[in-house]
């Protein structure tokens, strides 16, 4: 395959997808992963692709930060049942524990429930940020990276470089999707590779959804339900999917 041939290749697949590992490439297009990665570089460059931590994805997606639902708009739906979850959640965290927050609306409830004891608070959030900034005890870690200004948090590839730089005890996050054998999904490829590096580099995951996000299967992908240790939600979550959890060694807790 001529070189210029492959960057055709990657592009179209990249495209096709919505993303893709350098690993995958390599075993398509025959060549080694540093030759895709040199690759991968130059047609970011030229403004075909973006590259992201591992891989590449489709800038046919990057408007879809702006298709994004407005913060305000999130932090009104199902409000009551996000306040519970985050409630519940916060009873989760210990003096001094390292925790990862993402930047969902539910995220933000528990920022503000958080006592004002020694904590460390990596986030990718500014309302999560903000909101902890008058805890003197909280020390807080933004991300950076591009703002997607109508969910007011950082993406994109520096914000997954600088996560990598970090572990943290406990991750807290959302997502716009739970199935049982689909695993946890997000409607927006940038914000979906944040949240994967932040399970990454978490020793124990805990899902806050509310019932409204079961039985569904978003655009993309964040991670399997078994890199889950436990999810709360709210009572109005079926008995079927609470069993499914549990089969799975997932603690589930309805608040």
């Amino acid at each position: 395959m001529l070189v210029a041939e492959r960057y055709e290749k990657i592009v179209e697949w990249v495209d096709t997808q919505g993303s893709m590992r350098v690993t995958e490439l390599s075993e398509r297009c025959g060549v080694t992963e540093e030759t895709i990665r040199r690759d991968l570089d130059k047609l970011e460059q030229a403004g075909r692709l973006r590259r992201s931590h591992g891989g590449a994805v489709s800038v046919k997606y990057k408007d879809e930060l702006q298709s994004e639902i407005p913060y305000p708009e999130r932090a009104v739906a199902h409000a009551e049942e996000k306040r519970r979850i985050a409630s519940e959640a916060v009873k989760m965290v210990e003096s001094g524990d390292r925790i990862a927050l993402d930047a969902s609306t539910t995220a933000w409830y528990m920022a503000a429930g958080l006592p004002n004891i020694p904590l460390t608070v990596l986030t990718n959030s500014i309302k999560v940020a903000a909101e902890l900034s008058n805890k003197e005890q909280i020390r807080v870690i933004a991300t950076g990276g591009q703002l997607a200004s109508k969910s007011l948090s950082f993406v994109g590839p520096l914000a997954e470089r600088s996560l990598d730089a970090y572990h943290v005890d406990k991750v807290f996050l959302s997502c716009k999707g739970v199935h049982l054998t689909k695993g946890i999904s997000e409607s927006n490829e940038l914000q979906a590779l944040v949240k994967q590096k932040m399970i990454h580099i978490a020793d124990e995951v805990i899902l806050l959804a509310d019932s409204s996000k079961f039985n569904i299967q978003a655009f993309t992908r964040v991670a399997a339900m078994s890199s889950v240790g436990k999810v709360i939600t709210d009572q109005g979550v079926d008995e079927e999917h609470v069993s499914a959890l549990i089969e799975q060694n997932i603690t589930c807790i309805r608040v």
